[in-house]
């Protein structure tokens, strides 16, 4: 079916677990080829590629780190190849020529998308080959006689599974958390940063305090907490993917930056288990008329990547509106739209591992109907953070984020919450939230700290068994 008409498609129970073949012209950022594969995932069916992959071969780092293995069967596969250069193209894990089958499944397991390009290149004409990069074929783009062939190799293409080995090592295990000493408005500001180390001593582990130049020395730690604002564009995500790669226990792990990160992905995976959230549309270019219908003023435009209220516009009346989704249709293929929900305050409950760690209300900032409020000269105002005990949080509002934060993954998540006349909603499920010392902490104290330690140090211990969690 055409992209688009997937895009619109609400979500139904029937098309869970399906296999969805993206074969989209482009997986580039934000565009339909990308909104494909993040909300198939969301709508529990399986993409191919899905996201990881999409982000992976991007990036000729990750493309030659996990390819490393490889090499053999690169020469052994290309021995009769002759030049410089040489393009390789995988159907569905296999190639038109039977001896590059091999070479073509393991790419594939490694990077499982369904129509791959694979090129290589040598210093000269006796010299090693050497992946240089891969990208995505587009449908249009298979020739004719190669049609048949393809649509045969697709058949076998889910036979295969893949299997990460386990991570062992001896001693204490090494943690680094990532931090960025430039960033104005961190995750966690300086002293909530010392008490994550001491309470990582604490657990039996060795932190250490890194920051984005510690990038290729990843491998020789056990674990990586990511403790500065993530993206899927940015390089947190690329510190995440490789970490994960290289077997280290990750929060932020990189399915949950993916899936946290995109509003539309959120929208679409809470419709589906039937969360209750502010009535939300997804909309295209052509559906801004539908928000006015469907919704009304005043209501609420959320840029699918925005982040501590960014992108996020309220529109009064139709010029409004018409000119807040022009802006943020230019950035992105879809945008969310939301019924506007006015409260004195969100609830944050915070996450890990399924489990709630601390609670807080976070107020809007004082004649504003956001928590942030924009100033003059790039400053903001905010509204009061007033931790609560976890034990003290209404049982309504933990029971929902618990449910939340469960689908997005097993990982450290802030869940957004609004009671609206009695009635507890969903706002956002966010990855990396805010631990600040004298603030979220105000309640829990250390305790919370230590809470995020343990689950670190029991991750690695069942790694290094080869067990999962």
């Amino acid at each position: 079916m055409a992209a688009r008409s997937y895009l619109l498609a609400r979500a139904t129970a029937d098309g869970r677990g399906a296999k969805v073949f993206n074969l989209c012209r482009s997986y580039r950022y934000q565009s339909l080829g990308y909104y494909v594969s993040l909300l198939a995932a969301a709508r529990g069916q399986r993409p191919i590629p899905n996201i990881a992959t999409i982000q992976d071969m991007k990036s000729a780092e990750i493309v030659r780190i996990r390819s490393d293995d490889l090499d053999e069967l690169i020469q052994k596969s290309l021995s009769r190849a002759s030049g410089k250069a040489f393009v390789l193209s995988i159907y569905f894990g296999r190639n038109i020529e039977p001896e590059h089958d091999r070479l073509c499944l393991r790419l594939c397991a490694l990077f499982e998308a369904p129509l791959l390009r694979a090129h290589f290149v040598r210093p000269g004409a006796a010299g090693p080959w050497q992946l240089q990069r891969l990208s995505p074929i587009s449908a249009d783009e298979i020739p004719t006689h190669h049609h048949e062939f393809v649509v045969s190799a697709a058949t076998e293409y889910f036979r295969g599974r893949r299997k990460t080995a386990a991570r062992s090592a001896a001693g204490a295990p090494d943690l680094a958390i990532l931090c960025d000493p430039a960033e104005a408005e961190p995750p966690s500001n300086p002293r909530a940063i010392r008490k994550f180390v001491m309470a990582a001593r604490k657990a039996g582990m060795n932190p250490r305090v890194v920051d984005r130049d510690e990038y290729a020395r990843l491998g020789e730690y056990d674990a990586l907490f990511i403790r500065t604002m993530t993206s899927v564009n940015h390089y947190t995500y690329r510190f995440a993917r490789r970490a994960q790669s290289k077997g280290l226990v990750v929060i932020d792990d990189p399915e949950s930056i993916v899936r946290c990160t995109n509003k539309i992905y959120l929208a679409e995976l809470m419709e589906r288990h039937q969360v209750r959230t502010p009535r939300t549309l997804i909309v295209p270019r052509d559906g801004v008329a539908l928000i006015a219908k469907e919704i009304g003023f005043p209501c609420v435009l959320k840029q699918p990547d925005g982040a501590f209220s960014q992108g996020v516009l309220k529109a009064e009346n139709l010029a409004e509106l018409i000119a807040a989704a022009d802006g943020q249709l230019a950035k992105s293929e879809l945008i969310v739209a939301q019924a506007y929900m006015p409260t004195e305050f969100d609830w944050r409950i915070g996450i890990l591992n399924g489990v709630p760690l601390w609670a807080c209300r976070y107020h809007m900032a004082r004649s504003h109907w956001q928590i942030y409020r924009a100033l003059p000269g790039g400053q903001r105002a905010e509204g009061r953070v007033e931790a609560v005990p976890i034990a003290s949080a209404p049982r309504s509002v933990v029971r929902l984020a618990v449910r939340a934060a469960k689908l997005m993954g097993d990982g450290l998540y802030g869940v957004d919450l609004k009671v609206h006349r009695g009635k507890v909603y969903l706002v956002e499920v966010n990855d990396n939230p805010s631990i600040n010392a004298g603030y979220e902490d105000r309640a829990e104290g250390d305790a919370l700290y230590h809470a995020v330690m343990a689950v670190f140090a029991r991750r690695i211990e069942l790694a290094r068994l080869g067990r999962t969690r």
